[in-house]
């Protein structure tokens, strides 16, 4: 019997000034899967650096557009189209400035909540309906009498040591939910890790 097919999109802007970033979360999570597992990406035809893996009984590849954020949709596309695969196989990994940092929630479809790589890839595949497993990266905590701190500033800024190591301590429960929503369906992922703290 063929395994299932899903495409695993991690989000972030391409370039080593940007690697470890806010904003690449996504990049960040897949490269965790990638050490992990020894897989290997390499570059496509199309704009994605690709990795294969073939555990859980399903077919995942595993990709990092390598346009900028606000460009992914394209990739996202033309990956989809080539396979023959509905939006419900397409999974995208992203950072949320809505959540707070480390928080992890996975929903089945939904608008982009301004986040310019969602927005997209919605335009992209003509569709909200794809899930995704958001990261939460909050927002920049203001204090007063100082300037406030532009979103794009912040979201293209270098974690601090402290958060970078929260982040890294909640990427095995990303990749729980994320072997849960290909082998059950984004409803079992959503009920295991959207109640966590």
């Amino acid at each position: 019997m063929e395994r299932e097919l899903y495409i695993v999109v991690g989000l972030g802007n391409p370039g080593r000034q940007y690697a470890a970033t806010r904003h690449n979360t996504g990049f960040i999570f897949l490269d965790y899967l990638a050490a992990k597992n020894n897989l290997t990406f390499s570059a496509s035809r199309w704009k994605a650096e690709l990795a294969n893996d073939t555990r859980w009984q399903v077919k995942l590849i595993l990709a990092k557009p390598e346009t900028f954020m606000n460009l992914s949709g394209p990739a996202v596309a033309r990956l989809a189209d080539y396979y023959k695969l509905s939006p419900e196989n397409i999974v995208v990994i992203h950072d949320d400035i809505d959540l707070p940092l480390g928080k992890i929630k996975a929903v089945a479809k939904g608008g982009s909540g301004g986040h310019k790589g969602i927005s997209s890839i919605i335009e992209s595949l003509g569709t909200d309906k794809f899930p995704r497993i958001k990261i939460g990266i909050d927002r920049p905590q203001e204090k007063p009498g100082e300037e406030t701190i532009a979103v794009d500033s912040y979201v293209l800024a270098k974690f601090s040591n402290e958060e970078r190591a929260l982040i890294d301590e909640k990427l095995p429960l990303l990749e729980a939910g994320l072997r849960l929503l290909v082998t059950e369906g984004t409803a079992a992922a959503m009920n295991m890790i959207n109640g966590l703290e």
